[in-house]
């Protein structure tokens, strides 16, 4: 296992608010390697002792699950060096002679990941590093790929890890189990039985504090491109032979090449677009969108993106996956619903047919949930609805210690695949080209509301373009 984490950009969010809370509970688990050290690069002007503290500070929100004896041993063992990491020679001097495997951590904006390969590479890293990407991995089809070529010019594929820190979740984890380990559930999953599928991200929270990226990124790039395509193709995937990091990543490609590239007529039916205005959340006041501090409202970007796909093969013809997420919107709702089609007949002599079967999996708070109908209390002829829900364990430790762990150990099972990257972009590129065109109408809606009025439609035929009415 790996011995040495180096965290370039390890002044910004990322490292405070995620990978060193990571770290300290990898610790706390007794799962790091003896003589593991971290060492911080940025061009703040800092030294060490500045740098622990602030991590110490921003560490804080994390003291309830974290032990100060285990925040205060991997903050000893934590290093800082101000360079520029675009500089080959100031990079080369702060690493000092490397002679063991090193995992190179990118904690930076997708600018530069492009100039921060190139420096690396330079550097020529012992046999065995690991180089991390964080999501998301470019900004359209063609930066993906020109990033994959730099990276092959200089890392074995092996050896590059492009991170979704989704995949670390447990309860997405356990849709492998779910799936593949219940046999009640996989010959009901196919078009035959299931409607549609419903995997939404929909959220409480505004940009406050992230504006300035946000804005030049905006919810489709930020959540759909990587987030919720991740999770489309967990739950479309053909069965695995065997669980492995090659069977797992080649079936979730297999997926994601199936998925429909959306002509423009579709993606003026099948898309919504939104940004959220003044409002109120619980008794919160909320400004606009368009008014949080670093925002330019010329960018028009979106807080809120709903997209409907087909999956063209044998297993999910004509089954319509509602893509679904935004900020300040009425409450929190985090999960992957599969609505499956009502019962051909209607026994109970009721004008209408019964509430279909969902099966509803919660990913924040760990949940799996499955609505049933049964016969009302003391009436044979009448129907009412029951609720099975079993709460889920956590799995120990949070999603970015379970990545980072596989990465320390060279397990690539949770990593994005190049190709896998680039079917993503080429999945959501004509949406956004469609989008900065003005094809797609830009909605406001309030903040604290439900969103757009208009993504409550879904499309029951995909293939046929053919909008149901609305959902309740």
């Amino acid at each position: 296992m790996i011995k040495r984490l180096v965290i370039l950009g390890a002044s910004g969010d990322l490292t405070s608010r995620f990978l060193m809370p990571a770290i300290a509970r990898l610790h706390q688990a007794e799962k790091l390697p003896s003589g593991f050290r971290i060492i911080g690069l940025a061009r703040d002007d800092w030294d060490t002792e500045a740098f622990r503290r602030h991590l110490a500070e921003k560490m804080v929100p994390s003291a309830l699950s974290i032990l100060a004896g285990a925040r205060d041993a991997v903050l000893a063992h934590t290093e800082y060096r101000r360079v520029d990491i675009k500089d080959r020679d100031q990079l080369a001097e702060a690493l000092g002679k490397m002679t063991e495997p090193l995992v190179a951590y990118l904690a930076l904006p997708p600018s530069l990941f492009a100039p921060t390969v190139e420096t690396v590479a330079a550097l020529r890293l012992p046999r065995g590093s690991k180089l991390v990407l964080e999501k998301p991995f470019g900004t359209n089809l063609a930066s993906a790929q020109n990033l994959n070529r730099l990276l092959h010019e200089s890392f074995p594929e092996q050896d590059v890890f492009r991170l979704d820190h989704f995949l670390g979740m447990q309860t997405v984890q356990n849709i492998l189990g779910l799936r593949f380990a219940n046999r009640v559930f996989e010959p009901l999953w196919n078009a035959q039985h299931v409607e549609w599928v419903d995997i939404v991200w929909d959220e409480t929270l505004t940009v406050a504090g992230r504006a300035s990226f946000y804005d030049g990124t905006g919810a489709l790039r930020d959540m759909i491109q990587n987030h919720l395509l991740q999770l489309l193709a967990l739950i479309g995937m053909e069965p695995l032979h065997r669980l492995d990091e090659r069977s797992l990543r080649d079936r979730k490609v297999d997926l994601l090449r199936a998925v429909r590239r959306l002509s423009p007529e579709e993606i003026a039916l099948q898309t919504v677009r939104g940004r959220y205005g003044r409002g109120a959340i619980e008794e919160r006041e909320i400004v606009a969108y368009v008014r949080e501090r670093g925002v330019d409202p010329a960018r028009r970007t979106e807080t809120f993106a709903q997209v409907t796909l087909a999956v063209d093969n044998w297993r999910w013809a004509g089954v319509p996956f509602r893509l679904r997420t935004g900020k300040a919107l009425k409450r929190d709702r985090r999960e992957i619903a599969i609505h499956f089609k009502p019962v051909p007949l209607l026994t109970f002599g009721q004008q209408t047919q019964p509430k279909p079967n969902v099966l509803t999996i919660e990913l924040d708070p760990d949940r799996i949930g499955l609505s049933i109908n049964v016969n009302a209390p003391g009436d044979l002829f009448d129907l009412d609805r029951a609720e099975l829900d079993s709460r889920l364990g956590s799995g120990g430790v949070p999603a970015y210690a379970r990545l980072l762990l596989n990465i320390l150990s060279g397990d690539q099972t949770l990593s994005i695949r190049d190709d896998e990257a680039e079917e993503s972009w080429r999945i959501v590129e004509p949406i956004l080209e469609s989008w900065a065109a003005g094809a797609v109408p830009l909605l406001e809606y309030p903040a604290g509301s439900s969103g757009p009025p208009e993504a409550q439609r879904i499309l029951r035929h995909v293939d046929r373009l053919r909008p149901d009415s609305a959902r309740p």
